[in-house]
């Protein structure tokens, strides 16, 4: 995997921080696209999709070899409902207070090109929040934590005295799915777990 040049098509600062933490060294490029939901489009077709459509607008701009793209997308589902990046305070507000006291699922999906080949998945988390009330929901708001983030709140911020329990992936509900990317890697890319760990010090 010499020369290997790996490019994050995400502006996320979260999966940003992420790969940081695996020692990976990594361009970011933000891809441009429509994030529309389908008619009829289930919260696991929507996450996985939007991943795959950020990874190919990414790959389509580059114009190097042995490049790897990474992209991913995350929504918070509750009632069926997906709740994306809150407009604003007041729908941070109708957001957290559907959110609180209930367990929700957090959906990433993610995508994964290289040499002409791309795929894409998604993980599932299961989270449950504290009951909480409407004077802790505004405080929360007020941190100005919430506003970039699906279904309003950062579980590795202040949003972390929020969650009561969590059943699954942390780092799929961080924003990546890190170690289903690692599986993805090494099933469908031949990316040895042993390289992975030592990437950048080949």
């Amino acid at each position: 995997m010499k020369n290997l040049k790996i490019y994050l098509a995400s502006g996320s600062p979260r999966r940003k921080f992420l790969l940081h933490e695996l020692g990976l060294n990594f361009e970011v490029i933000k891809p441009d696209v429509n994030e529309k939901i389908l008619p009829d489009e289930t919260p696991e077709d929507l996450c996985a999709r939007l991943a795959k459509i950020k990874c190919e607008a990414v790959a389509r701009e580059l114009k190097v070899n042995n490049a790897l793209v990474i992209a991913a997308d995350t929504i918070v589902v509750i009632d069926n409902k997906i709740l994306g990046k809150p407009k604003d305070s007041d729908n941070a507000l109708e957001m957290l207070s559907l959110l609180q006291g209930r367990e929700h699922e957090v959906l990433t999906g993610i995508a994964l090109s290289f040499n002409n080949k791309l795929i894409s998945s998604f993980e599932r988390t299961r989270v449950k929040f504290r009951a909480l009330t409407h004077a802790q929901i505004e405080a929360y708001i007020n941190s100005g934590e919430c506003m970039d983030k699906a279904g309003a709140y950062a579980i590795q911020g202040k949003g972390s005295l929020l969650i009561e329990s969590i059943h699954g992936d942390y780092f799929n509900v961080v924003g990546l799915p890190v170690c289903l990317m690692g599986e993805l890697l090494e099933q469908n890319f031949n990316f040895k777990l042993e390289n992975l760990l030592n990437l950048n010090h080949e």
